[in-house]
């Protein structure tokens, strides 16, 4: 394609009156260079800004900074919103990194993204996502801050360039916004222009952040009547008189874009600059925009017009090819319609490497769009996305076009939309996926479809307008003559739906109305599991009881071959778990469930039911394997890009896990990860209160009881309770706080309130709640026998249970609040039982309450051996409060603590190994002791440290040590 020269004026290396910018981007440079120069890292100027209104230069200055970018050898990526292409989800993070990536082939691509490929390729456009979860909006934005970052390593120093960004789409505005303050901790500079009055609401804190830092935004002023009459003086001679030179400043206003595009037609009209010239240059003036430019483009041939509205409603840069498709025009026409547009001054050549042009301002695109009759827009964006289509631009590209086009009850745009939709929740678009579906439902669909396109919605609407995702299910419920799987998991969304509103009843009465309903066996069973799902979590289910009932009666028919009769299983071992069954039967109902497999992402069946299950290994005393199971679950949620909340609380219930081994430090930074997660997700209440309930009791086990009451102020923790079952359950351990803090009475009336609430619905479990240990402790100062009452019922529930961990600490608690010799013996059972389970932290708690019992019966030689055993396991358990106590009691005794063994937690010496492997194989003490040449006691010791190692009780030995820790000499 023939070029035309381009004028001198435009190729001018300095700027008139954009000295002080200027020097702002060179001092930026220099900064950058530092950084890849092993100079200081401090930095001031990772991100320059540019602002103002139209026409004022903000463009000429971006186009600046490429040009001495690339001259001192920076790598240049750049970005331009566009007026029509806000709605294009990630169009300008694509415009970014795409053309970098795209030349990688698909090995190195591969290589490059790593295990975020399946994601950001999606994201970035490099392929279409196949049937997968969408990632989550978190998950997108941390995938495109690993891609940014490795590519500045990559290409470092690198210089992002965003031009109009008052134009860029949501998503890629909303990336900008949580990426731009990681900045200056790269070899990485963002130079951006934007007109501030046309920022989206929406970028609020882009706002904040281009606005309230050191020296920017550079708010761009008009030129002066000196600059003006420099510039004008360049093109048509010194000789212009200052009149004409001062009028020519009032006639742009001080507008660079204006100023210049005027002198460039002074000059081509051979005008001399004088008085006698001012009509001349008023006529000019008026036609480089609004009418004037109208005017002026429909002077030339109507192939050119043609072409010149294509262009427009393709928007900067276009495909000329693509543009004359649209137009109807042959290639020659349409080279000779190009060199007419860039000859007016209309079109130039955009910067990309196919051969795009673009419009020489967004000024002249807005122009002449809004000049087009809206009838003709219309037929232009119709054959646009036709257009679009043909060349292989895919669905999205074709659906920004579909989006301006009156509805007319197309069955391929509907059908083009849904497609389009479908890639955008692919790529984590929720708010363009909105869109296009909002818009397939007004064409509309054919009857047969509207459901599907409802549920589509609803899908999209349902991470960011919840109560409308309600809407839409119910209407598609409505629907007459709904496809059964379609049906099931309309009814899916909708009772979680309800319940991330708050609304666990209504979720609960639909699932059991569509179980009513249900012909199918298949849809009847999982309608079932959902009805269960959602009334175990409920904290008002009225009918608790018998609804345990009903699913014992169920599970005990169901062989667990399809999903849904495994997710009943699981749903029988949980509820097993909470009624205090034996824990037998509720470890073997979850091992039934967990073969064939359980996914944590499937996202028409959610992570509740595979999460208790793990949570039911837990509670069984073997901690082990319900951390395989989460190490499984949160690998599949990072693996499909959900980072938010199915992350948040996965973090936090891997921390419970390892608070009840006993790990206290591993717990809190999990914990604290998990609610870090949570608060950068929009309404992730439920994700908040399970990590302030485990952060809580992970600080009182640490002894820092100042810090989780600071914690419980901050949340608002223990002012209201919430309508879902939480574990552990924040009252509870709102009550343990107030114990710690010795503000029993308080805590005894919240822990009866707990009890009632528990016992309504025969939940019994001391292990799941212990409620009633907490309430005897409570309790023990004023009203002992009451206490002692408490205390014995728990230990008779837990016995009833049968997991050591829980039988130990209820013995130990009917030990502390039992007087006098009697407690002793105790404290003795209380150790025994919790020797044989992986409960360190509760093991080492009860070593210390017996080691302090001990030497206030005068019992000093045997005080010492307890303390010094629980000294132990509380440092390594890193429980500060309890480590004090122990040498508290120590010093009060008159006994030094001896020096500590740190044992490498859970690494088995060669006789533990052989000791675990003898008692796996069903050996009795006294076999094992012989085999060994130990004492029995000698035997129990060393099995209780295995125990606590790797995390199980003897009942999982076996499966433990099929993968066993590395073993230490």
């Amino acid at each position: 394609m023939a070029m035309e020269p381009r004028h001198p004026i435009t190729e001018q290396r300095t700027l008139i009156e954009r000295r002080r910018e200027l020097q702002a981007l060179d001092a930026a440079f220099k900064e950058l260079r530092r950084t890849t120069d092993g100079g200081p890292q401090a930095r001031h100027r990772g991100l320059l800004a540019f602002s103002g209104p139209a026409g004022l230069g903000k463009t000429a200055l971006i186009t600046q900074a490429r040009e001495r970018a690339m001259a001192s050898g920076f790598t240049v990526l750049s970005g331009r919103g566009g007026e029509k292409e806000q709605g294009s989800a990630f169009r300008v993070v694509r415009q970014l990194v795409q053309p970098t990536l795209a030349r990688m082939d698909g090995a190195e691509l591969r290589s490059f993204l790593g295990s975020w490929y399946d994601v950001m390729a999606a994201v970035l456009g490099l392929e279409a996502r196949g049937p997968a979860p969408a990632p989550d909006p978190t998950g997108v934005r941390e995938g495109l801050d690993w891609v940014m970052t490795c590519l500045t390593i990559k290409k470092a120093p690198v210089v992002l360039l965003l031009d109009d960004l008052h134009w860029a789409d949501v998503e890629s505005l909303s990336w900008l916004d949580s990426f731009a303050s990681r900045v200056d901790d790269l070899p990485l500079l963002i130079v951006v222009a934007y007109r501030p009055d046309e920022l989206p609401s929406d970028a609020g804190e882009l706002r904040t952040l281009v606005g309230h830092h050191a020296d920017r935004p550079h708010d761009l002023a008009c030129l002066t009547a000196d600059g003006v009459a420099q510039i004008i003086r360049s093109q048509v001679g010194e000789r212009a008189e200052d009149v004409f030179c001062k009028e020519c400043w009032s006639a742009t206003g001080g507008s660079p874009f204006e100023t210049v595009e005027l002198a460039i037609g002074l000059a081509e009209r051979k005008l001399s600059g004088s008085e006698h010239d001012l009509p001349a240059m008023r006529e000019l003036a008026a036609a480089i925009k609004g009418p004037g430019l109208i005017e002026r483009l429909e002077g030339l041939d109507t192939a050119t017009v043609r072409f010149a509205h294509a262009a427009a409603v393709l928007g900067s840069p276009f495909s000329p090819q693509l543009a004359a498709s649209i137009a109807v025009l042959g290639d020659e026409t349409a080279a000779e319609a190009t060199q007419k547009l860039r000859a007016a001054r209309i079109l130039t050549d955009g910067h990309g490497p196919e051969g795009e042009l673009e419009f020489v301002h967004p000024l002249i695109t807005t122009t002449i769009y809004r000049s087009i009759r809206s009838g003709f827009r219309a037929g232009l964006h119709n054959a646009a996305a036709e257009a679009v289509l043909n060349a292989g631009y895919g669905p999205t590209a074709a659906a920004r076009h579909l989006l301006e086009v009156p509805c007319e009850g197309n069955r391929e745009t509907v059908e083009c939309l849904r497609k389009a939709a479908r890639e955008y929740l692919g790529a984590g678009a929720t708010e363009a996926a909105r869109r296009m579906l909002t818009r397939a439902l007004k064409e509309p669909p054919i009857p047969e479809d509207r459901a599907a396109v409802l549920h589509e919605l609803a899908c999209a609407t349902f991470l960011i307008e919840p109560t409308a995702t309600v809407r839409h299910l119910r209407q598609a419920l409505a629907e007459p003559d709904v496809d059964p799987d379609l049906r099931a998991s309309i009814v899916y969304r909708l009772t979680t739906a309800l319940a991330h509103t708050d609304r666990m009843d209504e979720a609960a009465t639909v699932a059991a109305e569509e179980a009513r309903k249900a012909t199918n066996p298949r849809v009847k069973l999982r309608m079932q599991a959902d009805q269960f799902v959602w009334s175990t979590m409920r904290a008002d289910d009225p009918d608790s009881p018998a609804r345990s009932r009903r699913l014992a009666r169920l599970a005990e028919q169901l062989p667990g071959r399809s999903l849904e009769e495994r997710y009943i299983l699981g749903l029988r071992a949980w509820d097993a778990v909470l009624r205090g069954e034996p824990r037998r039967t509720a470890l073997t109902y979850a091992e039934k469930s967990l073969r064939g497999g359980m996914s944590w992402t499937d996202e028409n069946r959610g992570f509740e039911v595979p999460l208790s299950v793990a949570l039911v290994f837990m509670y069984g005393d073997q901690p082990r394997r319900a951390e395989e199971l989460f190490q499984q679950g949160i690998a599949e949620c990072v693996g499909k890009g959900w980072h938010g909340s199915h992350l948040a609380f996965g973090q936090s219930i891997a921390a419970y896990v390892r608070y009840h081994r006993g790990c206290l430090a591993e717990a809190e930074d999990l914990v604290r990860e998990g609610l870090h997660i949570a608060d950068k997700v929009d309404g992730v209440v439920a994700a908040q209160w399970y990590g302030v309930s485990v952060l809580i009791q992970t600080l009182l086990a640490r002894g820092r009881i100042s810090e989780a009451r600071a914690l419980a102020d901050d949340h608002h923790f223990g002012e209201m309770a919430p309508n879902a079952v939480i574990y552990p359950d924040p009252r509870t351990v709102y009550a343990e706080l107030l114990l710690a803090e010795g503000r029993h009475a308080e805590a005894a009336a919240l822990l009866s309130a707990v009890g009632a609430w528990l016992d309504g619905r025969a939940w019994r479990n001391p292990a799941w709640c212990p409620w009633q240990l907490r309430l005897a402790t409570a309790l023990a100062p004023t009203a002992p026998d009451e206490a002692i009452h408490h205390a014995q019922d728990a230990v008779k529930r837990a016995r009833d249970f049968g997991a050591a961990s829980t039988i130990g600490q209820a013995l130990h608690t009917l030990a502390e609040v039992t007087a006098g010799p009697a407690a002793l013996d105790l404290y003795a059972e209380a150790i025994d039982h919790l020797e044989q389970s992986p409960a360190a932290y509760e093991l080492a708690r009860a070593q210390v309450g017996h080691g302090g019992a001990l030497s206030r019966n005068g019992q000093l030689q045997e005080a010492a051996d307890r303390l010094y055993q629980g000294l132990e396991g509380a440092v390594h358990c890193r429980a500060d409060g309890l480590a004090a106590r122990a040498r508290e009691e120590l010093s009060t005794a008159g006994l030094r603590p001896l020096p500590l063994r740190y044992v490498q937690a859970d690494t088995l010496t060669a006789r533990e190994h052989r000791t675990a492997e003898l008692a796996a194989e069903g050996h009795p003490v006294t076999v094992i002791a012989k085999e060994m040449h130990l004492t029995e006691q000698g035997v129990r010791q060393l099995l209780s440290s295995v125990y606590r190692k790797i995390g199980t009780d003897v009942a999982g030995l076996a499966r433990a040590l099929e993968a066993p820790p590395r073993m230490r000499p």
